[in-house]
């Protein structure tokens, strides 16, 4: 009897990887992608998994098993594709000996990003096909139809999901593991060696190989025209075809399960055969350019949007003009974006605060210091930008203008890419000052371990990186470390240190409120008779704080993890420790 599973769409990929023999997997953390290696790690006995310091990393791990002869997976959300560009566009010419599959979540709707780009641009620059699920059966078999295609057709494939599809649920028919022959190693240069003698040929290759392909993927079970009413028809790929569905029911629909290279004919075909084509795609015209780039009539992104996420109610409406009747959706009261109670970085952008001064931020928790009430963060651009940048300010400026300025980053992100960027400022006599302000987790994308939190993804216990050291030992001529709830030492050495005419690194410690399961013996009160309500320990926005309508101040006790912050700004001593047992 088959055993089915109601699975996530990441956790779904993690099990088409482990169904298809993977037995290398790299990825580093980043929303909506993280689930995959979570899920992956469940197969440890027979699937090598590990998070990666970044995803150029992690891309380059699975190049190498696969050159290797064994099947490799690596996974990353859409701007983690960007920081893999450089082995991507290489490994394109190499090809793949075992399968090679790169899981790509893009995020429509910007839930948890910087930007909204297109994998598929990407992937076509690079000239690697694209597979497109649109639900977590389906997810689960286009990462094992992916590696097939990969080791047919000497490619890497990129398997392209979104956000929706990652963190939506459905069912999924489970099957059993099946390990493919791995082929005997063979020196090749020619191949594998990618110097401009060598590369010209194989760019041959690649062109070989995307006609081929084009091709072929009229004959792919995941590419399929169902035919209903031809006076409507759509090409849709994704999570947008289940939209379709709901809104179109009686539409003829191609559903495009590859789609880089597209299947020309197929399209060719599907289109002669309806009186009006649509084409939904979510975010970038890519399939609509090129089809209208063969002369089909169709219509898309006039009636479509290039922004955010789709919906059935939205298609009905662009393609059948409809007024709805759908009640309105009851508005929930707004709640803006906050740090959690007892958030270390709470800590530190309150004194950054009070000390009136700039920080140029980065992607993490910390991110929220751009926002009320601690209105610190100036800049964000992307992973270890925050180092770079302020370097690129000094040296604009002169070092006299960052002396009211400071980098911020987290620990799991200097460890991506903030490192190249201090090395910079060390090597270009940088003397601003950057905060590392080290929780020891990957802190936004679900707690996860990195090199310096001395445990990996596969459970083991390893040598922690030791943040301050290597600071130390790439030259950085003055390191402070200090507790991110010792306000005074902390207010003291950011003043020292931004003041200085030389490099400084402070790393500020504290672990992150949701790691420490220690259970909480403190927490505070605020004393009625003393207090002078001031709202001093309300400025840093924690929401374990209130403040009623007569402006009365108090703590709330489910919230208080005892960090003791609101204390440390009490000039009066009208927050008090109490004991809990």
């Amino acid at each position: 009897m088959e055993k089915v599973e109601v699975m996530l769409g990441n956790a779904a990929i993690a099990r088409g990887a482990y169904e298809a023999g993977v037995k290398v997997s790299a990825a580093y953390p980043g929303t909506p992608s993280t689930e995959i290696s979570e899920n992956i790690v469940k197969y440890k006995d027979v699937v090598y998994s590990e998070w990666s310091p970044n995803e150029k990393v992690a891309l380059e791990v699975a190049i190498g098993a696969s050159i290797s002869g064994v099947r490799a997976l690596a996974s990353m959300k859409h701007v983690g594709l960007n920081v893999a560009a450089d082995p991507l566009y290489t490994v394109s010419y190499i090809g793949a000996t075992g399968g090679l599959v790169i899981v790509v979540a893009d995020d429509p709707g910007l839930y948890s990003s910087q930007n909204e780009q297109d994998t598929r641009a990407v992937a076509r620059a690079a000239k690697v096909p694209v597979l497109e699920p649109s639900d977590s059966m389906e997810a689960k078999e286009f990462v094992k139809f992916a590696y097939e295609l990969s080791e047919r057709y000497d490619t890497p494939v990129i398997l392209r999901t979104t956000t929706r599809l990652a963190h939506s649920q459905g069912p999924v028919t489970l099957s059993e593991r099946v390990e493919p022959a791995e082929p005997v190693y063979e020196k090749n240069i020619a191949k594998h060696v990618m110097m401009p003698g060598n590369a010209k040929y194989r760019h041959v290759a690649v062109e070989q190989r995307e006609k081929k392909l084009a091709g072929d993927g009229c004959e792919f079970a995941v590419n399929r025209a169902e035919y209903n009413d031809t006076s409507i028809g759509v090409i849709t790929s994704g999570i947008p075809y289940l939209y379709v569905k709901e809104a179109l029911p009686d539409a003829s629909v191609l559903k495009l399960g590859m789609v880089n290279p597209l299947p020309r004919k197929l399209i060719e075909e599907f289109a002669s055969r309806v009186d009006r084509l649509y084409i939904v795609e979510e975010l970038d015209p890519v399939i609509e350019e090129q089809v209208k780039s063969w002369g089909i009539r169709a219509v898309g992104k006039e009636i479509f949007t290039v922004q955010g996420e789709y919906s059935a109610n939205m298609i009905r409406q662009a393609i059948g003009g409809e007024t709805l009747s759908v009640a309105e959706p009851a508005k929930a009261p707004v709640r803006p974006p906050i740090l959690c109670p007892g958030c270390p970085h709470r800590s530190t952008f309150h004194v950054l605060n009070q000390l009136h001064i700039h920080a140029a931020g980065d992607i993490g928790c910390y991110t929220l210091g751009a926002v009320a009430p601690l209105n610190v963060v100036d800049t964000t651009i992307c992973m270890g930008a925050s180092i770079s940048s302020l370097h690129g300010m000094e040296k604009a400026k002169g070092s006299q203008y960052v002396k009211n300025w400071v980098a911020v980053i987290g620990d799991s992100t200097f460890l991506h890419t903030g490192i190249n960027s201090l090395m910079n400022m060390v090597y270009n006599q940088s003397t601003a000052t950057v905060l590392i302000l080290d929780n020891s987790t990957t802190g936004m994308t679900g707690h996860q371990d990195h090199a310096a939190t001395g445990k990996t993804l596969m459970g083991d216990h390893v040598y922690a990186i030791d943040i301050a050291g290597v600071c130390r030992a790439m030259g950085v001529p003055r390191v402070t470390v200090v507790n991110a709830f010792d306000l005074p030492l902390m207010t003291k050495t950011i003043k020292e240190e931004t003041a200085s005419d030389q490099l400084s690194v402070i790393v500020v410690k504290a672990p992150c409120a949701l790691l420490d399961k220690r259970p909480v013996t403190v927490q505070y009160r605020v004393n009625p008779d003393t207090c002078k309500k001031c709202g001093m320990c309300m400025k840093p926005g924690c929401p374990a704080m209130t403040r009623d309508e007569k402006g009365v101040i108090s703590v709330n006790d489910t919230m208080c993890n005892g960090c003791g912050l609101c204390a440390g700004i009490c000039k009066f001593g009208a927050v008090e420790k109490v004991s809990v047992r």
